[in-house]
């Protein structure tokens, strides 16, 4: 009987230290699990619904209502011969054309989706101008004398139309309808400011600086420059597009032929990426899982046709190069954007006076003629809550 009461005491002693070990591995789990990621936006941003992809609302479902009426179009800016060539995508074809202001740059879809921004701006003039399309017609309005508006970006709650003044080495925070000046931050280190694209939170963006080869942080709450940084080896320093965690800015360099990787929080360089001649435009994929990257194929801002232009496809998850695309007989791909289904790359071929549609399934191009010297064409509609600028810096 005693045994039996020994084997039925270490029975449960056994028992015990199994439970405990259990219980304690589990409190063990459960404690080393990080919490989930949330982000905390500036006031006025639109919420984060996925820390993780921050593209995530830009897919080929999430179409906003406010564009639902909008023409399907390609608007493309032609610097040299001041006017916009207007793309039916369904029939590659050029269906109308109009006359703007002196050297457009860039087609901005406005914060709100109801207006295309034509930047005008007149280089080595005082006449700049800002022309807005109307998307439910395609046609252009009365233009709007603005300095200087090389490119344009929204500020992330909307408040503001962020103009680059490249010639003046300024941004200057607008009206983002009436273009009424609110402030200016002055980047008297940045000679060439030219490209952006925002923290995830809102709280700041990263500028390139085209002309010094470097790059400027500017913080949006405090209004002013954070800092500077000069990439190990960056000489052009062109577009810029942040990881879909908000995590890395990966910047496009013209002369270096690739991307650098930047920390945008330490604002600290972590790498560098080669892809092909000319790095310049970056557009993620609809699913945010991939990032196709513009080579135009010389080093030089203006250049004859017929260079050594190509696409990369950059794999975000490993940041490894998966593909790249020649342009069939040489090209010069620029900036544009991705079609709603993600199933077309639309580009400008900036020195053989061309726009490029090309396949993002095999990487077969099309080739529609238009004027002189297309640049930062814009694809619209396209999926998104709101615009932060440049040719649809969605989220």
């Amino acid at each position: 009987m005693r045994a039996e009461r020994r084997e039925s005491k270490t029975w449960a002693f056994v028992l015990f230290v199994a439970i405990s070990v259990l219980l304690c591995s589990w409190t063990y789990a459960f404690a080393a699990e990080p919490a989930p990621r949330t982000i905390k936006t500036v006031p006025g941003m639109p919420p984060v619904v996925d820390p993780n992809n921050l593209y995530s609302e830009t897919r080929s479902e999430k179409l906003s209502p406010a564009v639902a009426k909008h023409l399907s179009r390609v608007y493309v800016p032609n610097r040299k011969s001041n006017d916009v060539a207007v793309i039916d995508p369904a029939t590659f074809k050029v269906v109308d054309r109009y006359p703007v202001g002196i050297h457009p740059q860039h087609v901005v879809p406005s914060w709100d989706l109801k207006t295309l921004w034509v930047n005008n701006n007149a280089e080595h003039r005082t006449d700049g101008s800002v022309t807005p399309i109307d998307p439910l017609t395609g046609k252009p309005g009365a233009p709007i004398a603005v300095d200087d508006p090389y490119n344009m970006y929204f500020t992330p709650d909307g408040g503001a139309a962020i103009i680059v003044a490249e010639a003046h080495k300024r941004l200057d925070f607008r009206d983002p309808h009436t273009m009424a000046l609110k402030y200016s931050i002055a980047t008297p280190k940045c000679g060439g400011i030219n490209h952006a694209d925002f923290a995830i939170d809102g709280r700041y963006a990263i500028f390139t600086c085209e002309f010094t080869g470097t790059l400027a942080k500017i913080d949006l709450v405090e209004r002013k420059v954070a800092g500077y940084l000069k990439p190990s080896k960056g000489k052009m320093p062109q577009d810029v597009r942040v990881s879909p965690d908000g995590k890395i800015f990966y910047i496009a360099d013209m002369k270096a032929d690739g991307l650098f990787l930047v920390d945008g929080d330490k604002f600290t360089e972590l790498g560098f990426i080669a892809t092909g001649v000319g790095t310049h435009g970056l557009y993620p994929s609809r699913d945010g899982t991939e990032l196709y990257i513009a080579n135009r194929g010389s080093n030089q801002v203006f250049n004859k046709p017929g260079g050594k232009g190509s696409i990369t496809v950059l794999d975000f998850s490993t940041r490894r190069v998966v593909k790249t695309w020649p342009i069939p007989g040489g090209g010069s791909p620029d900036m544009g954007n991705v079609s709603i289904d993600g199933k077309t790359l639309w580009l400008s071929g900036r020195f053989d006076n061309v726009v490029y549609a090309v396949d993002t399934r095999s990487g077969s191009v099309k080739s529609i003629p238009v004027k002189t010297e297309p640049h930062g064409l814009t694809v619209w509609p396209q999926p998104g809550r709101y615009s932060l600028g440049h040719t649809g810096n969605l989220r």
